[in-house]
């Protein structure tokens, strides 16, 4: 593969989050225009020179109504990205390359979500037999819990992984959580000891291996590299992005092919690599979606950090933690211990661990990747200072 003209020609210049909640009174709308004008002021720029605006398909808020209630100008780019978790890297990618493109100057990309208050989309199974849930939701299997269960079952058995692997990544990211006190599990400090005595939620999946359900916005800010340098912060430089959906896979429910195992991270993972100019070694910290634990496993193999079946080993002895571990992950707290947003904090989260202002700050920290969501076609993002 050959790397494109990419690198480091745009960054992150402004970020910003409402607060995190089981419940907010406004609406996404209002949540999404106070964001995106929040994470203009973070950048030192008006609302009205945003002429790009990049979001997800499951976004209720529509550009129109964003453009018009934050101010903007005339918008020359628009885009959105499918598949939920996997979608958040893939609409930052989208609006660097907007600006990268010369399609616009000012982009902005955002996610609102009103989730913890409902309602809850797994309920209604009439409106879950598109392809592939056809196959399996009639017989049981109703929520994507169920389908990464399946999926992690697979796991261990095929390498051995235990109950105790889970529980060293949940048990990190809520240890990383408790030092954010923008999280919503802040004050909530989990042992190992508690993860093993939580109810089931799908088997072998307990109530701390699956995210929380989260009210609340995230937005960024994406200008060329010229201009970064005169924005208030240290710039986020958007250095890599790649997309995957790899040769016949079954959104969720990779079960049919010959290895369910190697998902979307891996066809990501040889695109993202081969438009950087560095590798996995060079990674100070990492933001790895978890919308479950086992999520973190599938993606630490398929992004290169370990070997095939070495990921529960990979988390033992404290090395997913901050302040210990060779690579810290989920420094806020991520999906299952901050807030799930359809990943979107993971991202201002990587921005944060640049400009050196986490609550979890890696010392020196210069790289930072970023993930969507494993199991859905996904996307990646390689931040760097």
């Amino acid at each position: 593969m050959t790397a494109v003209a990419f690198r480091d020609t745009t960054a992150i210049v402004g970020i910003a989050q409402t607060e995190f909640s089981k419940h907010l009174v406004p609406t996404e709308t209002e949540l999404a225009a106070r964001v995106i004008v929040d994470a203009c002021a973070d950048a030192g720029i008006d609302p009205s020179e945003i002429n790009a605006l990049c979001s997800y398909t499951m976004e209720a808020t529509e550009e129109v109504e964003i453009a018009r209630n934050v101010g903007a100008g005339d918008i020359t780019y628009f885009s959105q990205i499918g598949y939920g978790g996997g979608a958040g890297c893939g609409v930052v990618g989208q609006a660097a390359m907007a600006v990268a493109t010369g399609q616009a100057e000012v982009a902005v990309a955002w996610r609102s979500r009103k989730r913890g208050s409902g309602p809850r989309p797994w309920s209604n199974t009439s409106t879950q037999l598109a392809v592939p849930g056809q196959w399996t939701r009639p017989h049981g299997m109703l929520r994507p819990a169920d389908e990464i269960a399946a999926l992690t079952r697979r796991y261990m058995h095929q390498f051995g992984a235990t109950r105790d692997h889970l529980a060293n990544i949940a048990v990190a990211v809520r240890g990383h959580a408790n030092r954010n006190p923008a999280a919503m599990m802040f004050e909530k400090q989990m042992t190992h000891e508690d993860y093993l005595a939580a109810r089931w939620i799908s088997e072998p999946l307990c109530l701390f291996d699956n995210c929380l359900e989260t009210d609340g916005a995230l937005a960024c800010v994406i200008v060329s590299a010229d201009r970064a340098r005169d924005c208030p912060h240290p710039p986020a430089y958007v250095h890599a992005f790649a997309q995957g959906l790899p040769a016949q896979h079954q959104t969720m429910v990779n079960f049919f092919n010959e290895d369910p195992l190697l998902g979307p991270a891996w066809a990501c993972a040889r695109r993202l690599w081969a438009n950087a100019e560095f590798g996995p070694a060079d990674v100070d910290v990492a933001q790895i979606y978890d919308a479950f634990t086992p999520l973190i496993l599938l993606s630490l193999e398929g992004y290169g950090f370990c070997e095939r079946g070495e990921a529960a080993g990979f988390t033992e002895n404290g090395n997913l933690e901050w302040g210990k571990g060779s690579l810290p992950v989920n420094t806020s707290g991520g999906g299952l211990s901050e807030a799930y947003v359809h990943g979107f904090n993971l991202i201002t989260e990587g921005v944060k661990q640049i400009r050196g202002s986490s609550t979890a700050q890696v010392e020196g920290a210069e790289t930072c990747l970023v993930t969507g969501g494993e199991g859905v076609p996904t996307s990646a993002l390689l931040l760097r200072r």
